[in-house]
């Protein structure tokens, strides 16, 4: 059962879909801290929260602080209460009670899950308006799917998208390109997709090409198409200030741009230097940033990646001018301890200043709103635009869209990849730990930068988050310039590399039906074990562990140096321990802890009983599968038992 409150005036957000009326009681649960613009709610000791989707820390939310505010802000470390997208949906559950709630407001909320005081949960508004949804169940997966009902369908990428993609800040020129196919190619490591970063541009202008690096782009994607490879090219938010740049003098003439208090455009600072932003939030804006997509359509191309869209601000002109003039008191001083920090906080804090996202303003449902108040709507609203254009623009044909800043709602429209992260082991479990909050919220197309985007990759790190990647329908590799670089075949264990890409093929007829079965029921292609086995007390402490769809539960190594793991398994099941596709141990293993022994090169798959895993023989890509030659791991049941889904892959 699905009921709606709402306090004070909310900004809607397209959120939900479904029209639900208004109830006109208190809300649920939490009550109304006086003289604040506060909820709080007396939480169980058992009393466990799930969701709020790109956060920091464990599936378990209880115990920290997030706070609902897109963020560009590539250090994930535990500290971090907001990072670049805003979902705010949890599940509550405990022994004797279990709600949902999803809370929907544009403007920055703080979810205090036993931070403040361990046993208190509040949601701590800046602006005391809002609609609140309240989910009641027959358990967590049940709450989840009202929930996903309400809000629509999730995006659908063609299938080509569940193939392996290569990418790098950046591939400069068609040389690089070439270089990087024919080195997968000859190593025989499968690949869909190679990704064009930012350098690919003229002077990093939106929906251009640089004639230099890329001298007949056209005969270039048809070149790679003929291979059965997709160029992906990255899309910012922020259109380059230029005197004969045709998409930004559009832009001025019919007044698309993000405007200040005094009716000026906004002058912002990303990639290309001074830049103005679309007015997202405004439909005739949207619809006209949406249509230039065509643009790179035309070329042939067929997926993109919304980027720097929370959106991100090196500096404002207003902003800069004022550090200036702030500098110029520190000049010939003696800069103590306390002077230098001042100083070099001017100076750090150019970079998404809080005040600069009150400069600028969006005409949205008729009316004007401060853009701070609607500040989570951004992301969603750019890739709301292409997702708008492509029913459009290719109304029969899938195209692949993913976006780094996200609101609920945004899903219907394209997937989310969880941003800069690190080469870090910690961001690996991060990695996983996310997964199951992303799909509550919609998001089941996502994933992670395989191997970490900013600083320099080990190959046994690469090789284990590979090997968790291998599950996660983004399954992309993405470094940043200036780091080592990650490419696969650069290890010097390539065979490895090659058999594990090889299984993530050979799992993609069962990743795709899953993921296809978790959109058309509003369900979730990967959970923790409790929401599996929510009678079991010991479910609920594991965290490493996911069920990916109905037949399979994975264990991935996310510690270095490490040569197993342990496991609980809620019940007896039949352990896969794949090094490829036809080299895999099989063994039965009851209920209960074991010290599960997996090599670096090893991939750990449990199949439930009564269940079957299909199994494809490795191709080089996605569309060269044969579905028609299926091999099942099955364990107390045959093939028959599995529901394969199969369609062509590209029709909407």
């Amino acid at each position: 059962m699905v009921r709606k409150y709402r306090i004070g005036n909310p900004i809607e957000t397209d959120s939900v879909v479904t029209a639900i009326e208004l109830e006109n009681g208190p809300i649920p649960y939490f009550e109304k801290v006086e003289d604040k613009n506060e909820l709080s709610f007396h939480m169980g000791k058992t009393d466990r929260v799930y969701g709020l989707a790109e956060t920091v820390r464990g599936i378990n939310k209880r115990g920290y602080i997030y706070t609902s505010n897109c963020s560009d802000d590539p250090i994930h470390t535990e500290d971090k209460r907001s990072l670049y997208a805003a979902q705010n949906f949890f599940v509550l559950w405990g022994k004797d009670k279990g709600f949902g709630m999803y809370v929907d407001t544009p403007g920055q909320v703080s979810f205090d899950i036993g931070y403040t005081d361990m046993d208190i949960f509040s949601l701590c508004f800046e602006d005391f308006d809002a609609d609140i949804y309240v989910i009641e169940g027959d358990g967590l997966k049940d709450i989840v799917k009202q929930f996903r009902k309400i809000i629509g369908k999730s995006y659908i990428p063609p299938r080509w998208g569940f193939g392996f993609g290569q990418s790098r800040w950046s591939y400069m020129n068609e040389g690089e390109v070439r270089e990087v196919v024919d080195s997968y190619e000859k190593q025989g490591i499968p690949i869909d997709s190679i990704y064009l970063d930012i350098d690919y541009m003229e002077r990093y202008k939106d929906f251009t090409i640089s004639k230099e690096r890329f001298p007949d782009f056209k005969n270039f994607v048809k070149e790679m198409a003929d291979k059965g490879i997709h160029l992906v090219p990255i899309i910012d938010a922020g259109v380059k200030i230029e005197e004969g740049y045709d998409i930004y003098e559009e832009g001025i003439k019919g007044g698309y741009f993000c405007k200040k208090e005094d009716n000026e455009n906004l002058v912002a600072a990303v990639w290309p230097g001074k830049v103005h932003f679309p007015d997202f939030l405004n439909e005739e804006a949207r619809r006209w940033f949406g249509e230039k997509y065509k643009i790179l359509l035309d070329y042939g191309i067929d997926g993109f990646w919304n980027d720097m869209n929370e959106p991100a601000i090196f500096y404002t002109e207003d902003h800069l001018k004022e550090v200036f003039l702030q500098l110029k008191d520190y000049e010939g001083k003696n800069l103590d301890i306390r002077s230098f920090f001042n100083m070099q906080g001017i100076v750090g804090g150019l970079a998404n200043n809080p005040d600069d996202y009150k400069r600028f303003y969006h005409e949205y449902k008729g009316k004007r709103y401060r853009h701070d108040k609607v500040h989570n709507l951004f992301g969603y609203n750019m890739t709301r635009a292409a997702g708008e254009a492509f029913e459009r623009l290719s109304p029969d044909k899938r195209i692949l869209m993913f976006s780094r800043s996200s609101y609920i709602g945004m899903h219907r429209y394209g997937g989310v990849w969880c941003g800069d992260n690190k080469s870090w082991w910690s961001h690996l479990l991060l990695n996983i730990q996310q997964m199951p909050a992303l799909n509550m919220c919609g998001f089941l197309y996502s994933g992670a930068d395989v191997g970490g985007f900013g600083a320099d990759v080990t190959e046994d790190l690469l090789m284990r988050w590979t090997e968790f990647g291998i599950f996660t329908p983004l399954f992309r590799n993405h470094s940043a310039e200036g780091t080592r670089r990650q490419e696969l075949y650069r290890f010097s264990d390539t065979e490895s590399f090659k058999n594990i890409v090889n299984l993530r093929y050979s799992f993609i007829p069962y990743l795709y039906s899953e993921f296809m079965k978790a959109v058309n029921s509003d369900g979730m292609l990967f959970t923790p074990p409790a929401f599996e086995y929510p009678d079991d007390d010991m479910a609920y402490e594991v965290e490493d562990q996911l069920f990916v769809g109905d037949s399979i539960m994975i264990a991935p190594v996310y510690r270095q140096n490490a040569t197993g793991r342990y496991v609980y398994l809620p019940e007896e099941m039949k352990l896969c321990r794949f090094r490829s596709y036809d080299d895999y141990d099989v063994e039965i293993i009851d209920r209960g802890h074991h010290y599960i022994s997996a090599a670096l090169n090893e991939v750990l798959v449990f199949i439930r009983k009564g269940h079957a895993f299909p199994i494809a023989a490795p191709a080089t890509r996605t569309e060269k599968i044969d579905y028609a030659s299926l091999k099942y791991e099955c364990f107390d049941c045959n093939s028959e038992a599995y529901d394969l889904f199969i369609d062509d892959g590209i029709s909407r």
